[in-house]
């Protein structure tokens, strides 16, 4: 049976490979396998979003809530999200227009792809970035074309490296601040020329906010609506499985454009039923109510990160976001390497893309004796 293109088209799924070779390493004998690799909230989410939940599910006089939910999600969850916006970044969104509820951003990364490239397009995406950026550009048959995020420039884009030819097939710029993998902030400066290209070369910028509250050390993950004239050519996405610990919910939002929110949306009514209604019902408790559970979360995430950078590895980058670190390999070391040695996984840089090579992602998203554990077998292993 012949397979179609579009398979055929996609890339090997990273994560996946990182979840067959932690089983494998688990699979023989030794001390316990402790997996820094992948990136699975451990802290649950807030109580009064819980609570919301339970409540939903106990309504069953009516489909009100086990029924199918409208396409374009519950109104009150869209009027929340515009409240979070106004609130957290004085950004004013219509929720009938600029906001559609999404059954993970994962998925949105695919849907936006599908509705802004054609095939032969070309999309930047970042290079270090999250691996599952070019399926969504292979499945509508576009190319990526690197954004380069460089140490030397502390992991911002240079544009100036795209050459030409590419920046005016392009159709798509993404964004990923703060950054999965390299656990940076965008500066403002960043920002605004992002905005300021998306105009001058006809792009949509669309900004991947996932870990948008999730800032060390007094800094503040702005989002791109923010600045003039972002909503004529962004859409942001935002995801309640890393700021929440949602992450098996599968519940998110892409906010902001209304012309490309629509060609969101047409998609999901197409491809998706909505989701579910007693999990709108907690994110928008979690949206509306107390924000303190938000900079709980964010402090814990901001301990580990110190117990990291106190454990004196080579080559750690303090990480000023996300609960991410990105790790420059001392030389001869490598994450396979580091797998049978300590029985510790890390994610191979080189999964992020080719500027990723020699590095490595760990993940802080696990309680803290595992952690200790893991960074004394490191630390041992390499002297």
């Amino acid at each position: 049976m012949p397979r179609p293109d579009r398979l055929e088209r996609l890339p090997p799924q990273f994560f996946t490979g990182i979840l067959a070779a932690v089983a494998a390493a688990r699979a023989t004998p030794g001390p316990p396998v402790i997996d820094l690799g992948r990136g699975n909230p451990d802290l649950p989410p807030p109580a009064h979003a819980l609570a919301a939940v339970a409540e939903a599910l106990g309504q069953t006089a009516t489909p009100a809530v086990h029924g199918y939910p409208p396409f374009d999600g519950q109104r009150a969850l869209r009027e929340a999200i515009a409240r979070r916006y106004a609130a957290d970044h004085g950004v004013t969104l219509d929720p009938d227009r600029q906001v559609a509820v999404v059954p993970g951003t994962k998925t949105a990364i695919t849907l936006l792809a599908l509705a802004l490239a054609q095939r032969g397009d070309a999309v930047l995406l970042p290079d270090p970035g999250y691996p599952d950026y070019p399926s969504g550009v292979a499945l509508a048959g576009a190319r990526t074309v690197a954004l380069p995020l460089e140490q030397r420039a502390g992991w911002q884009p240079d544009w100036d490296a795209v050459a030409a030819a590419d920046l005016a097939a392009a159709t798509v710029a993404v964004l990923n601040y703060p950054s999965n993998p390299c656990a940076v902030l965008a500066t403002d400066a960043t920002l605004r020329t992002a905005v300021e290209r998306a105009h001058a070369h006809g792009l949509t910028l669309v900004h991947d906010l996932a870990y948008g509250f999730l800032a060390f050390d007094g800094r503040r993950a702005r989002s791109v609506l923010e600045l003039d004239g972002a909503a004529d050519v962004a859409v942001e996405l935002w995801s309640a499985s890393k700021v929440h610990g949602m992450a098996g919910w599968r519940i998110g939002f892409v906010v902001g454009n209304a012309e490309v929110v629509a060609r969101v949306q047409l998609l999901l009514d197409h491809m998706h039923a909505g989701v579910f209604t007693a999990l709108q019902h907690g994110l928008a408790a979690a949206l509306d109510g107390d924000q303190a559970t938000v900079a709980d979360r964010a402090a814990v995430y901001a301990a580990r990160r110190d117990r990291l950078v106190a454990a004196g590895l080579p080559g750690i980058e303090p990480p000023q976001g996300t609960f991410y670190a990105w790790w420059r390999l001392p030389e001869g070391w490598s994450a396979r390497r580091l797998l049978d040695r300590t029985r510790v996984a890390v994610a191979p840089g080189e999964g992020f893309g080719a500027r990723g090579a020699g590095w490595a992602r760990l993940s802080l998203a696990l309680p803290d004796a595992e952690l200790d554990e893991a960074l004394q077998r490191l630390g041992h292993a390499l002297g």
